[in-house]
């Protein structure tokens, strides 16, 4: 499998001059650990995660160096720990350096640098702009459908097709949430992941997954998570 067959394409972003509190909220809305940002021309240019947000002055949680060590530690570096402490923006908190794979990249590869990166995402770029994302879980919902992937070549090339029209579906839908949604296929069984924050979107979503041609069978694994306080209200487990 490639890059293209799991990546989420609708990525959630944030932009380098919205503030760390705007970051903030919008992890929590949904319920990830991390945004990657983007400037205005859809230029990567960083990430930001839950571990950028650790060390700051609000929380008390500010790094403070015993004099000793000060006194090794560069200026500059003194500095730059000073601004991810009290910076406003998310620019002054994020990491510029970002690992990012194309979309014919395999899965074999991606696995292997984030285990030697000790990442959960690799932001997926075409031409320094991003185009989706690969996160953990993604490969996880990819391992779930590995016994189903056991066919001819052919069978593969369709699944990729109606990958594709189910997405492509889904992005038509307005109100489809579709930072959070993704979708896996094999042997025409359609598989829906994603956070759902109206319980009125679980069947529309997997309607549109069922009016795909080619598709069999659509497994539903929504997880509905009550708005802004990021409580899991309904998971797949309450759907039989």
């Amino acid at each position: 499998m490639i890059v293209s067959d799991v990546m989420t394409r609708k990525v959630l972003s944030v932009a380098p001059d919205e503030t760390v509190e705007q970051a903030a909220n919008l992890m929590l809305r949904h319920g990830i650990s991390g945004l990657f940002v983007v400037d205005s021309k859809g230029t990567l240019v960083g990430v930001v995660t839950e571990g950028d947000l650790l060390r700051r002055d609000e929380l008390g949680t500010e790094r403070h160096r015993p004099w000793w060590l000060r006194v090794l530690v560069s200026p500059g570096r003194q500095a730059l720990d000073f601004t991810r402490a009290h910076g406003r923006k998310v620019s002054d908190v994020m990491t510029p350096e970002v690992i990012g794979v194309s979309s014919n990249t395999p899965l074999e590869d991606v696995v292997e640098t984030m285990e030697k990166q000790r990442i959960k995402r690799v932001a997926v770029t075409e031409s320094g702009h991003m185009v989706g994302v690969v996160a953990r879980s993604d490969l996880l919902r990819a391992l779930l459908s590995h016994e189903r992937e056991k066919k001819p070549p052919q069978a593969q090339e369709d699944d990729r097709t109606i990958r594709t029209d189910i997405l492509a579906a889904l992005e038509a839908a307005s109100w489809a949430p579709m930072t959070t949604l993704n979708v896996t296929v094999a042997s025409g069984v359609a598989d829906v992941w994603g956070t759902i924050t109206n319980p009125d979107e679980r069947r529309a979503i997997c309607v549109i997954a069922e009016n795909v041609p080619g598709v069999k069978e659509v497994h539903d694994h929504l997880v509905y998570v009550e708005p802004y306080t990021g409580t899991v209200i309904d998971s797949p487990d309450d759907h039989p």
